[in-house]
């Protein structure tokens, strides 16, 4: 059903701006009409607000000036119409502005953020209809602020720890492909009549390749990366690498300790907030970010159902560190699950930002290694036979 943004009079002659659901114009006027409202025009909302994904900061800001302003006794229309006032992007105000008409609708919070069309996560949806529930929004809010802000770190941390390996690798491939096509050309006409060694003409021949047929090699690299990126959206292979991440030498130790982390945290922050288990449980899944982890909950719910500890259910899982299992256990025990939780999330938060550095102090000598071996055997190849050349003058 679309939606219109509408401009009105009601019947003292005041015009009143809004939006409303309708199948059609007449069915626009109809409902307004019962409202006391007589249209004076309307236009189809824009679509693509639905494309609008607010990010971990963005969701975290949100949260905190609703759980703020709420506290303050500020009433939750206000404190959407203050957010909506103030200077923001364009498309991150469409969105303030649809979840403003939604509650001057008579629609509770989270019925306004699951009408945007994929702009808030089902988790934060999830966590404003519980602390609507049971009349914590503000707390719950403040609570899932936290939470955002501290997944913002993370990916900051992560982001932060593989963009230089990165930028080493594309200098390397530039290099590389600067020697083929303007170093090594140069030295053709000395190799000519020459019996040239193996290696030197695996050289000579990728330097010809990409010099003179270089619209087929550019074609050939988009190609692949097509296929490859549609291969990223097909399930199977999606699940295939998430499991491989979970079994590198060196990553797995590191993903673990990030999805264990990440789960940890929304687990202990949706069961606090009065969520049953099941519904905690499931919602944490797919917050994870791991394909072949998070199929593996099939199995966990359905004995979490019929009465078996969470400590029990989730210890078999592979993907999480095993520490995690005896946590929930002692939790469990002392009626403290959450704290155990949040207390948990925080040791693995920071063992992931450890094993992050590691990892970046361990790949930078790595890439740089590589590139020197790269660059060393094109240039021997490219010696050897000028080698020849001297041994056979002298």
């Amino acid at each position: 059903m679309p939606t219109y943004r509408y401009t009105a009079r009601n019947t003292a002659g005041k015009a009143v701006r809004g939006a409303a659901d309708a199948p059609d114009e007449r069915q626009l006027v109809t409902r307004l009409r019962a409202e006391g409202l007589f249209l004076m025009s309307c236009r189809e909302a824009e679509r693509d607000h639905g494309r609008t994904h607010l990010n971990a900061l963005q969701l975290s800001e949100f949260c905190r000036q609703i759980g703020m302003m709420l506290s303050s006794g500020v009433t939750l229309l206000r404190a959407v119409g203050i957010l909506l006032q103030r200077d923001q992007k364009k498309r991150i105000k469409r969105v303030y502005q649809g979840l403003y008409d939604a509650l001057q609708r008579g629609r509770s919070l989270s019925e306004a953020m699951r009408g945007q069309h994929g702009a808030f996560p089902e988790l934060l949806i999830g966590m404003v209809y519980a602390g609507e529930s049971s009349g914590t929004l503000d707390s719950v809010t403040l609570k899932m602020a936290t939470f955002y802000e501290k997944e913002h770190r993370l990916h900051n941390r992560i982001i932060s720890a593989v963009i230089y390996p990165v930028i080493l690798l594309c200098i390397t491939v530039l290099v590389v492909i600067g020697i083929f096509t303007f170093v090594l050309p140069n030295f053709f006409d000395m190799f000519q009549d020459m019996v040239l060694p193996v290696p030197t003409q695996v050289v000579m021949a990728i330097s010809t390749g990409l010099t003179q047929h270089w619209g087929a090699v550019l074609i050939g690299v988009l190609a692949f990366i097509g296929v490859l990126a549609i291969a990223l959206t097909m399930p199977a292979v999606r699940y295939g690498i998430d499991r491989t991440k979970l079994h590198m030498p060196v990553i797995g130790k590191l993903m673990r300790t990030i999805y264990t982390a990440r789960f940890s945290r929304t687990l202990s922050s949706l069961y606090s907030s009065g969520l049953p288990m099941i519904d905690a449980i499931a919602m944490s899944r797919d917050t994870v970010g791991n394909r072949y982890l998070a199929a593996q909950f099939d199995i966990v719910l359905r004995q979490v159902r019929e009465g078996m500890s969470l400590s029990y259910a989730i210890a078999p899982l592979d993907g999480f560190d095993p520490k995690l299992a005896a946590t929930i256990q002692v939790g469990e025990e002392t009626g403290r699950l959450d704290a155990m939780l949040e207390s948990t999330a925080d040791s693995f938060d920071y063992e992931g930002e450890m094993a992050t550095q590691k990892l970046t102090t361990f790949i930078e000598p790595i890439l740089i290694v590589f590139m020197a071996i790269v660059v060393g055997a094109i240039m021997i190849s490219v010696m050897l036979p000028i080698f020849d050349i001297y041994n056979t003058i002298g």
